[in-house]
């Protein structure tokens, strides 16, 4: 499946020591999993949890669900052991936690081989380097760590979330130059639909591909917030339906509702098109 097709909509964090969880997760309407040995995981269960998720990813059942391990920084005493045994599980990506520059990558790759690499951007370092970090050539994906990033910034909680505006903007940008997935920060208040709606929207706009979620009730609400909705739908399909008749026709602009159809416009309405024949794969 094309990278850009592939639908990020709902990325669910699940701690890699908990039976119980690992295996709800099967079940579960997501587009990918983050099974976490970081901030999930207690110190002293991090030595055995690692064979805990080795186990349930061997044990299989995760259908189509992006398999993502989120290690422990290699700063810490854990961090190499989870990588060398990241390496050798059943997923599909090993996210890095706060990477500050592409060296980190570097130093993770060292241990993992060839298998893609996701990065936790969540300082102000790897704000200012997310361009760096996102054309490494082994990164496939990068993840915002908003509640990290809000610390380090010293804000204020703010629904616009307009103190953290440039770094979302900067690895926003970065992701999209090199054509690397971006998924938004988690939404804290799991019971709060409206809220969490308003920031999946805001982050849909920016160009994120999905958000990060904490809870199984937020599921729904993420994976409506970055689907094509039928409107949308509807009119890529008439876009490009128009530009094909100009062009068969030998004119020379297309018009839709009142407004111009170009090459740019069909290019984004196939995409639309496209994700929406992902997610009814996926959902079938």
């Amino acid at each position: 499946m094309d990278q850009r097709a592939r639908p990020y909509r709902s990325v669910l964090y699940i701690p890699g020591s908990k039976d119980r969880a690992l295996d709800k997760a099967r079940t579960l309407p997501v587009d990918a999993i983050i099974f976490d040995l970081e901030d999930a995981v207690t110190v002293e269960e991090k030595d055995n949890a690692r064979d805990t998720l080795k186990a349930a990813l061997a044990a299989g059942g995760y259908g189509d669900r992006v398999r993502i391990v989120r290690i422990n920084g290699l700063d810490t005493k854990w961090g190499e052991a989870d990588a060398r045994a990241a390496a050798e599980m059943d997923c599909d990506a090993v996210l890095l936690p706060k990477v500050d520059g592409p060296e980190q990558i570097d130093a993770l790759a060292a241990l993992v081989g060839d298998k893609p690499i996701w990065a936790m951007m969540e300082t102000p370092r790897g704000m200012l380097n997310a361009a760096a970090i996102a054309a490494h050539p082994q990164l496939q994906g990068m993840v915002m760590g908003t509640n990290d990033l809000a610390k380090e910034l010293q804000t204020r909680y703010r629904p616009d979330r307009l103190p953290m505006m440039a770094g979302l903007g900067l690895c926003v940008l970065a992701a999209k130059a090199e054509g690397v997935i971006i998924v938004d920060g988690v939404y804290n208040a799991f019971k709060d639909d409206e809220g969490h709606r308003a920031e999946c929207d805001q982050g849909r706009d920016m160009g994120f591909d999905g958000k990060t979620i904490i809870h199984p009730a937020q599921i729904e609400v993420a994976n409506t917030a970055f689907a094509p909705s039928e409107a949308e739908i509807d009119l890529a399909r008439r876009q490009i339906a128009a530009f094909e008749e100009t062009e068969a026709a030998g004119q020379g602009v297309a018009v839709v509702d009142g407004k111009i159809v170009e090459n740019l416009h069909v290019a984004t309405a196939r995409e639309i098109l496209a994700k929406a024949d992902a997610i009814a794969a996926l959902t079938a």
